[in-house]
């Protein structure tokens, strides 16, 4: 187990706890971090109204959205793969799950060319030849739609482990399960995933859902390279690009370091629920 314990030490481990012992710090990342206290904390509560007004309605939105629906999106799509034979199941999974590895490379090609606010934007251009615009929206910088765009690119791109899990766990399923189903009077598949298969994959299913919680909360990508950071008028700012706003480009460590606190205690909070949901009682 060294080899894993050296490694979650030094990359995980070590950095949340700096991170926490920088947060009570006033720290520029030049001169040496000078003790503050609970002032970050308090100031992000009572003073950050970017944070308060935008930046935390956005990532819980985001979250939810993009969280829960990818996570329902990936089971439909992996029990609806693993119905077909092995080869086409192989080649749609791969498809599927290649968004996930290159959404930053496709987002800086595919997504701006569909969302350019010229007559050339593919979007612009369809809903132009429908006749249901009659000049072109500027996607990109109206307030109204950033936030929607970022979150069909991150539904686009969350079908990432977590959908290979529930692959692999309704792969595994019993198939005696599915023939004493049959004659106890299951009468079609989606009485089938309902009671037999679901049942069986609760491990695979929960660790797809901290992933997709984790993913959800950490993707601030997606709005960093459509937009900048910060977003105009904030409207798809979220608390990852918050986060670097202050650490990257204001150099306010410790401010970042209170946020990135902040995300680690919501995303755990979210991770428990999850867990509750997903756990039986008598598994305890």
């Amino acid at each position: 187990m060294a080899p894993y314990a050296i490694v979650f030490l030094i990359f995980i481990l070590v950095p949340v706890l700096l991170a926490v012992v920088l947060s009570f710090t006033n720290f520029n990342a030049i001169e040496w971090p000078s003790w503050v206290g609970f002032l970050n904390y308090i100031t992000l509560i009572t003073s950050d109204d970017v944070f308060m007004q935008y930046v935390l309605p956005n990532t819980v939105v985001y979250a939810v959205v993009v969280g829960i629906g990818g996570y329902i999106l990936s089971f439909v799509l992996a029990w609806a793969l693993c119905n077909l034979t092995k080869l086409p199941r192989t080649i749609f999974a791969l498809i599927l799950y290649s968004p996930s590895m290159t959404a930053g490379v496709a987002m800086t090609v595919l997504w701006k060319v569909i969302f350019s606010g010229d007559q050339t934007g593919l979007l612009n251009s369809w809903l132009m030849e429908l006749g249901i615009i009659n000049e072109p929206i500027i996607w990109l910088v109206s307030t109204n739609y950033l936030l929607p765009i970022v979150i069909i690119i991150g539904l686009w791109s969350s079908m990432g482990v977590g959908f290979l899990s529930m692959i692999a766990g309704i792969l595994n399923s019993d198939e005696s399960l599915y023939e004493a189903a049959a004659i106890d009077g299951i009468k079609n598949r989606f009485q089938e995933m309902i009671y037999i298969t679901i049942p069986q994959m609760k491990p695979q299913m929960l660790f797809a859902a901290v992933m997709a919680i984790v993913g959800a909360f950490q993707n601030g990508l997606v709005s960093t390279l459509l937009t900048g950071n910060p977003s105009p008028g904030y409207a798809a700012q979220l608390i990852v690009n918050h986060i670097e706003d202050y650490g990257f480009l204001r150099y306010e460590m410790g401010y970042a370091a209170a946020v990135s606190v902040v995300l680690l205690l919501i995303v755990q909070l979210f991770s428990k629920a999850a867990n509750s949901l997903l756990t039986d009682k008598d598994e305890f």
